[in-house]
Parts: C-alpha cells; sequence; structure tokens
C-alpha cells in the first residue's frame, strides 16, 4: 500500500468512502426502526419492511448503474450514484406518511444498489495485482466504518435531532464529490477495453458462464445473511430485549464496527498468503464458538465482547469477497456483474430482518434467538459452498505494471 502511487491511493479512498458513506446511510435506519414504530403508529416488524425493501430493489440498482458503468465509465457513473442515494435519503426525512417513507426508501435502495459494483471495480482495476487482497478488505472494510459513523451519529445526536435530524444527517456524501471530480481519475482498464473496443453486452456474459452466476448469487445470498443477520436488528437487540440506553447501543456498536473493519483488513490481507477460500471458511468457521456470547449472554460487557469478536469474523470473511468475485467473472463485467450477484443475493436475504422479528415476536421478544437461528445457519452454509468453489488468488485482472511505472 506504500508503493501505491498518489492516484491509486486516491481512488482507493474514493471508492472506500462512497461505499463506507453508502453504508452509513443504510445504517442510520436499523438504530430507529422502533422510533420510527412509535412515531407511525406501529410495529417494529412493520417498520423492518423498509430494510426488506431496500435490499429487494438494490440488484435493478446495480444492473442499472453497473451497464452505465461498463458504457460510460466508472468515474461519472460513481458521481451520480452518490448524487442520488444522498438525494433520497434526504427525502426519507421528511416522509408526512408511513407509506411515504417505505417509497422513499425503494427509490433509495435502487441508488444504494449500483455503489458497490461500480467502486470496487474503479478501485480493484487501479491498485496492483499484488495488493488486491489487501484492498479488498479495505474497501469491504467500508461497510462496517459506515455502521461505525451512523453509531456515532447516533449516540452524539439522536437525543437531539430525533429521527428526521438523523436521515438529514444521511444526506452529507454529498461532499464527496468535488474530490472525486478532481482527483479521481477513470479506471485504466475501462480505458483500455474501450480502445480495444470490447463487448460488454451482459446476456451473452451470463448464458456463458452460468453455472459460475449461479454459484455466485447462491454464495451471495448466505453472506447477505451473514451480514445483515447479524447487524440489522442488533441495536433494536441492545434497545428493546436489554433495554439499554442510547449511550450504551451507541458504544457497543461502535466496538462491533471496530472489530468489523480489522476484520475485513485482516482476512483480506490473509487471503494473499493463504488464498481466497481458506481465508472465508477460516473466518465463517470462528463464528460459529462465538454465537452463545453475542446471542445469549447478558450484561453490556459480555454482550459487547460477543458482539466484537462476532463482527471481526463476520466481515473478516466478507473482506475477501469484492476480490474473490472481481476475480471470478470476465473483464468486460466488472463493474455490473460482480455487484449484480451481490445485490440478487441481497434480493434472497431482504426477508432477513423481517424473518427475524417474526421469530423475535413469536418467542416473547427474543431477538437474539432470531439472530443466532440466520447467523449459525448460514455460517455453515458458507463454508460448504466455498468449498466447492474454486480458488482465484494470483489471477492478473489490472495489468498494475504499466500504471505503477506512471
Amino acid at each position: 500500500m506504500f508503493n501505491w502511487t498518489a492516484t491509486q491511493r486516491n481512488v482507493a479512498f474514493a471508492s472506500f468512502a462512497s461505499w463506507t458513506l453508502d453504508a452509513f446511510d443504510f445504517f442510520i435506519l436499523v438504530f430507529v426502526l422502533s422510533d420510527l414504530a412509535q412515531y407511525f403508529h406501529t410495529s417494529v416488524s412493520d417498520v423492518s419492511l423498509a430494510i426488506m425493501l431496500t435490499l429487494a430493489v438494490r440488484p435493478i440498482g446495480a444492473l442499472l448503474f453497473g451497464r452505465l458503468a461498463e458504457k460510460y465509465g466508472r468515474r461519472p457513473i460513481l458521481m451520480l450514484n452518490i448524487v442520488m442515494f444522498s438525494a433520497f435519503e434526504l427525502l426519507s426525512a421528511w416522509s408526512p406518511t408511513f407509506t411515504a417513507f417505505l417509497g422513499f426508501r425503494v427509490i433509495y435502495g435502487v441508488a444504494m444498489g449500483g455503489i458497490w459494483g461500480v467502486a470496487s471495480s474503479l478501485a480493484l482495476e487501479t491498485i496492483p495485482d499484488r495488493s488486491r487482497g489487501l484492498m479488498s478488505g479495505i474497501f469491504q472494510a467500508g461497510y462496517p466504518c459506515g455502521y461505525l459513523l451512523a453509531s456515532v451519529i447516533f449516540g452524539l445526536f439522536f437525543e437531539t435531532v430525533g429521527w428526521r435530524g438523523m436521515f438529514l444527517i444521511g444526506a452529507l456524501p454529498i461532499l464527496l464529490l468535488p474530490f472525486i471530480y478532481f482527483k479521481v481519475p477513470e479506471s485504466p482498464v475501462w480505458l483500455a477495453a474501450r480502445e480495444r473496443k470490447e463487448s460488454n453486452a451482459l446476456l451473452p456474459i451470463i448464458r456463458q458462464h452460468w453455472k459460475i452466476c449461479i454459484y455466485m448469487v447462491l454464495l451471495m445470498a448466505c453472506f447477505n445473511f451473514f451480514s445483515h443477520g447479524t447487524q440489522d436488528l442488533y441495536p433494536t437487540f441492545l434497545k428493546v430485549q436489554h433495554q439499554f440506553d442510547p449511550h450504551t447501543v451507541s458504544i457497543i456498536a461502535i466496538s462491533y464496527n471496530i472489530a468489523a473493519m480489522l476484520g475485513g483488513i485482516t482476512f483480506g490481507a490473509l487471503s494473499e498468503r493463504i488464498g481466497r477460500k481458506r481465508a472465508i471458511i477460516l473466518a465463517s468457521f470462528l463464528a460459529l464458538p462465538v454465537l452463545p456470547l453475542w446471542a445469549f449472554s447478558s450484561g453490556s460487557w459480555m454482550i459487547g465482547i460477543g458482539a466484537f469478536l462476532m463482527q471481526f469474523m463476520v466481515q473478516g470473511a466478507w473482506g475477501v469477497v469484492p476480490t474473490y468475485l472481481t476475480e471470478l467473472v470476465p473483464a468486460n463485467a466488472r463493474a455490473v456483474l460482480p455487484g449484480f450477484v451481490y445485490q440478487l443475493g441481497n434480493l434472497i436475504a431482504s426477508v432477513n430482518a423481517t424473518v427475524q422479528s417474526r421469530i423475535a415476536e413469536a418467542h416473547g421478544g427474543n431477538y437474539g434467538l432470531g439472530m443466532a437461528i440466520v447467523a449459525g445457519t448460514v455460517a455453515v452454509l458458507i463454508c460448504v459452498l466455498v468449498a466447492f468453489g474454486r480458488e482465484t488468488r494470483g489471477i492478473e485482472i489490472s495489468g498494475a505494471a504499466a500504471r505503477e511505472s506512471s
């Protein structure tokens, strides 16, 4: 990383920041589920539909913005994407009714769906090949970093600004645009492909590689159940089941998101040494013995330790995902296909919050039980699916040598 050029570092920062601020906007919602339920006179499980709808429409955004990025370049479409999700985050704050709020979250979900594929392709096509595992971990760490920012903002400002103020703060990602415009160049891989006039038609690529596409969708469904199943209802679990105040909830969320960032970078870098598959399986398997401490312990200290360890493992496995998916797909589909299969997995997993909240309501408000069932099941499934996948470490995708001399 220290041998990267200034341009490569700018691209890495912009991609990381884009995913961080996108996640920040999404996770604002998970901190105010119970407050929205009270304001709109409905249940937490009904409000959790907003999470489900946001996740369900993200494949549309991944396909739409991914195709635009293949045609017009990663950089301009990333900027367009940021404008859109910031705008609809802002509109969410002004929702006059619950129906309007759900509508704004749907359109926000479309905008959110494009960021991961466009930003990850820009980063992984720009940095040196030898640093791809590390960059993958850094990029994916933007997701818990966004959660961390939401945790801090919630702890500092919620009691002053309320839920509407939280969504107003969520419009701040638009401030990233000037940096991208002035400091971030287009992907050199995309520029080279445009000069060669390579075809980037999606359907022929999917037909040719349909088996790996199905595999990636199933894998991403499990991964999204893994992350959303351990994150989305956790603040509600702390607030409702354990009756922790906003300050305690914020401190615990800050700690487990720091762990998530460390885990993503650690296992992303480790994947360059032991391989992508082994790194993912190791992190997923180590989440299993943490389950009892994470979901069924009592007291803020024990729960905090369990949450720290769980997110280190969950996001450790996720830290390998951006580079693993990028290496699995053809060069002329990297902006659209990894993001598309990722978001299709999100579509399958979009029922997570509603399912978990219904399990909790059926068992006397036991959110820990619903979260543990989901997390334990998908941790095992990820280990099995990845074991049958192919190893991709060492694949060259960026032609980095030419860039490193620039």
